[in-house]
């Protein structure tokens, strides 16, 4: 019976291990996030200057702005987290899900990055008068938060 109850404690640590590692992954991806909202991480370019996608200088983390869309309202809410700056929202928007959906331009387009997300990926649109960006991923924007260097 030893060897049974060895056995079943291993496999218990090896599902532990893997639901974990399942886990994290899913959240790393931002497949899972409370409330349905979604976060586009960007980066900016310190000591240098974007020249397209790339940085002269050194890869900074900056800010997360996060959208929650709401399908019945025809509505997205967008705000910059952890800054004191008031939120926006779109209205008369074309809803899908959470990672697609358009909004028509308005009074807030300049406080956000964009009025566009497809397949999760922000729609830069120079016309809107949005703020222009440079997304990176949730992991590597956590790199560069804390203390990994990019350039």
């Amino acid at each position: 019976m030893g060897g049974v109850a060895v056995n079943r404690v291993r496999q218990f640590v090896a599902f532990v291990i893997f639901a974990t590692a399942f886990g994290v992954l899913l959240w790393s991806t931002d497949f899972i996030t409370l409330q349905g909202e979604w976060t586009v991480y960007t980066v900016e370019c310190r000591q240098g200057t974007w020249t397209g996608d790339k940085c002269t200088g050194k890869l900074a983390a900056a800010e997360r702005y996060r959208f929650r869309a709401l399908k019945p309202h025809k509505e997205v809410y967008f705000w910059i987290v952890g800054s004191a700056e008031p939120s926006g929202h779109f209205t008369q928007c074309e809803i899908e899900n959470r990672e697609n959906w358009a909004c028509k331009a308005n009074a807030d387009s300049p406080k956000t990055i964009t009025r566009a997300m497809v397949q999760g990926h922000p729609v830069p649109d120079p016309a809107a008068n949005t703020r222009p960006f440079h997304a990176v991923s949730k992991v590597k924007w956590l790199l560069l938060k804390f203390g990994k260097v990019f350039s």
